[in-house]
């Protein structure tokens, strides 16, 4: 049997390939790397830190073929969420869909509120003497200027996110160029004693640490497939913004940590007193084109954050509506705005969210930051979109796939392995912030939540279960049929 996908619920398929790339690339490549080059340095200690960057690219790439398999059969609003409803409510229901929607609901937006943190943080290069105060205010005020521009519809979306790409590019190259015009191979490849000693348990702690802030670092690749209804032609067009983004990005970060590490001494990064602590990418250009040009490119790079903040909070406002839509979230996410068609309690919400993160971010440690965001991301999303990818290839084998997984399961293999060292080493990597109880804590409180919210609904464990296989058996696809 042949299935396609099902109706799009409301949405309009207007974003083409050149635009979901864009998308995912900002995501991408916001100001995260600008502010965690010298968080990747202290991890490792020494320059040897272009590991972490490596290592970030293989995850993301071996998890994002399990994205655009899922994706690609699957192109509905919410992404995971339509995923693990299809893969798990053979046995448990509507739980594990219900689980990610709770988390996601909280991890989206706090990871967006650190790229609002790594926005304040620049700025305070261009304005040394801000306060606090100030800086606080400045970054609600970018959170509620991100909500606004989305509140409209996508197609405008679509335009001013590949402008903002551009941008993008435009301030990395600026900052690669500029590094290799004063670069110093000695600065960038001396490594200090036993750097790369692999029976140290040391390296290790460093490597699970470096591997957490890489794959933060390649977050939103998928951004895209929380977009799924919206996407032209996603059998071909999901796939392919996935592996091309990652590739994009991976060549992007190599070249500007080896840039970087070339131009400023790695001790420098590590101190808390120097501007390369918090704003390298700036203390790059005014080393080597001077204080003008470090200037203008901050400018650039501030644009690129609120470029990633803006991409970010497009896609995961999608994430509740295919939930409440089919009675797995809280019914009023649901609804779209009558005339530009986009969620608008879920983006509202979001922006609420992103605005509380980023004044918790503001008091407390970026890196325990992103251990937490993590840990609780892991369970409930990565590792359990690992097994849906086997479970629906064995309960839905005639599941129209546009695109299958290369060299499966080999992929699956490898992101198994790099999540659940992530996971493992978290409390190692965040002492007395316990980001494992915490992940754990939160998973159990969206049990209980669920078994509330079940009872009230009356669907399993109080109820029968709702098998649905809407994308096995739907109608007629809107889309041409793409090549593996």
């Amino acid at each position: 049997m042949s299935g396609s996908p099902p109706p799009t619920g409301g949405f309009v398929r207007r974003v083409g390939l050149f635009q979901a790339i864009a998308i995912n690339m900002s995501q991408m490549c916001g100001i995260g790397p600008f502010v965690t080059i010298p968080l990747m340095v202290a991890a490792f200690g020494g320059p040897q830190a272009i590991m972490g960057f490596v290592a970030g690219a293989v995850l993301a790439l071996a998890d994002g073929l399990i994205w655009a398999e899922l994706g690609a059969a699957m192109p509905g609003s919410g992404g995971s969420y339509v995923y693990l409803r299809q893969a798990f409510q053979y046995r448990s229901g509507r739980l594990m869909p219900f689980l990610f929607v709770w988390t996601a609901m909280l991890f989206i937006p706090l990871i967006m509120s650190t790229g609002v943190v790594g926005f304040v943080q620049y700025l305070g290069y261009l304005a040394p003497d801000m306060g606090r105060t100030t800086g606080d205010l400045i970054g609600l005020g970018m959170i509620v200027l991100v909500v606004a521009l989305l509140w409209r519809g996508v197609e405008h979306i679509a335009r001013i996110t590949a402008v903002m790409w551009a941008v993008m590019i435009t301030s990395v190259l600026l900052v690669i160029v500029a590094a290799a015009t004063d670069f110093s191979a000695h600065l960038a490849f001396t490594y200090p004693a036993h750097a790369f000693e692999l029976t140290s348990s040391h390296f290790w702690v460093g490597f699970a640490a470096g591997l957490t802030i890489g794959i933060y670092d390649y977050l939103g690749y998928n951004t895209t497939a929380y977009m799924g209804a919206e996407i032209k032609d996603p059998g071909r067009t999901l796939p392919r913004s996935i592996v091309f983004s990652i590739l994009g990005i991976m060549a992007i970060y190599l070249l500007l940590q080896i840039g970087t590490l070339g131009v400023v001494d790695w001790h420098r990064m590590s101190d808390p007193g120097d501007i390369a602590s918090t704003s390298v990418a700036s203390a790059v250009l005014e080393e080597t084109w001077g204080k003008g040009a470090a200037d203008t490119v901050t400018v650039l790079i501030l644009i690129t954050a609120f470029a990633s903040v803006f991409t970010g909070l497009l896609g995961g406002s999608r994430v509740p509506y295919d939930a409440a839509r089919e009675r797995v979230f809280f019914r009023p996410y649901a609804k779209l705005h009558p005339r530009h068609r986009f969620p608008m309690l879920g983006l509202a919400t979001m922006g609420v969210i992103t605005g509380i993160g980023f004044l918790i971010g503001r008091h407390t440690d970026l890196a325990t930051l992103i251990q937490l965001l993590t840990t609780v991301m892991v369970i409930v999303q990565a590792l359990a979109q690992i097994v849906a990818l086997s479970v629906l290839r064995r309960r839905q084998p005639a599941l129209r796939r546009p695109y299958r997984m290369w060299l499966y399961p080999i992929p699956s293999l490898i992101a198994l392995v790099g999540w659940l060292t992530i996971y493992g080493y978290a409390d190692k990597n965040s002492p007395g912030r316990h980001p494992i109880e915490w992940s754990l804590a939160w998973l159990a409180l969206g049990c209980v939540a669920f078994v509330v919210w079940a009872r009230l609904e009356k669907v399993w464990p109080f109820g029968p279960k709702e098998i649905s296989e809407e994308y096995l058996t739907g109608p007629s696809p809107d889309v041409e049929p793409a090549a593996t």
